[in-house]
């Protein structure tokens, strides 16, 4: 069986509180990219993972997709397969990309070996493997709260866009945005932030960790000017980093100049 596991970007991100549990609780909305892995699941007589395109440093052993694997194979006794995947998604970017390919990897699953899971099945056990993982499940726009996957819809269509994703050779650990993170408390939800004109976004929707990460970082603050320079109506960092992306009127995404320092994606939202 062979799925494409997509992108997703970060539209506003505010940290409300910390947990005594000593995690997050968040608002954001999370809205899918068509910047895309391929990922194949092929019947085998032993449990192998390949990947090819971007590198994925660590032991592949702990790759999230054979992960996901063997947990399916521990709760429902699916047989052994071969995984490929072909990496176009950079990793530590703020895209979502391991996450996503993780939740496509259950669904298909579910749908090779006919296990007839439903939806909130499905994300309760994507959620034990990231916390960005249960939204790829339905991979609908939608507005997350709470530790990132209590989900309501949300009526958003960015489809006149398009979108320009840079992302810089730069590494941005989750603890690293979260260090110097203030948790408060927010007046207005990102919920109705994204019911204003969309050309007002740059005043109001802001994502938290921009703060964290743009003074250690500074060509990160240098790049998402240029990208509003370059005629963007809204920029952003996605998530805790490091991509930073540009929505731009249909047809009007640049080329962004080419550069040893980062790599450019011009896609539709």
């Amino acid at each position: 069986m062979l799925t494409f596991p997509n992108a997703k970007i970060n539209l506003g991100l505010n940290i409300i509180s910390k947990r005594p549990d000593g995690y997050h609780n968040i608002e954001t909305v999370f809205y899918p990219v068509n910047l895309q892995d391929a990922l194949e699941i092929v019947p085998s007589d032993t449990l192998t993972f390949k990947s090819k395109g971007l590198t994925i440093e660590g032991d592949p052993y702990d790759n999230l997709i054979l992960k996901a694997y063997r947990m399916m194979q521990e709760k429902y006794d699916i047989p052994n397969a071969a995984i490929y995947l072909q990496k176009n998604i950079p990793m530590g970017a703020g895209l979502g990309g391991g996450s996503s390919d993780a939740a496509f990897l259950l669904k298909a699953v579910n749908k090779q070996f006919k296990l007839n899971l439903d939806t909130a099945t499905l994300q309760q056990l994507a959620a034990t493997l990231g916390a960005d993982c249960p939204f790829f499940i339905e991979n609908k726009p939608c507005f997350a709260s709470g530790l990132g996957y209590d989900f309501e819809a949300i009526d958003l269509d960015l489809s006149n866009y398009d979108i320009l994703l840079v992302k810089p050779n730069v590494h941005i650990s989750t603890e690293e945005a979260y260090s110097y993170v203030v948790p408060r408390q927010r007046e207005v939800s990102i919920k109705d932030i994204l019911k204003l004109d969309i050309h007002q976004w740059k005043d109001y929707l802001e994502n938290d960790f921009e703060g964290s990460v743009f003074n250690p970082h500074p060509e990160l603050s240098v790049l998402k000017r240029r990208i509003y320079d370059a005629g963007a109506i809204y920029a952003s960092m996605s998530g805790s980093g490091s991509t930073v992306y540009g929505i731009f009127p249909k047809g009007e995404c640049p080329d962004f100049p080419e550069s040893v320092a980062y790599t450019a994606y011009k896609k539709s939202l």
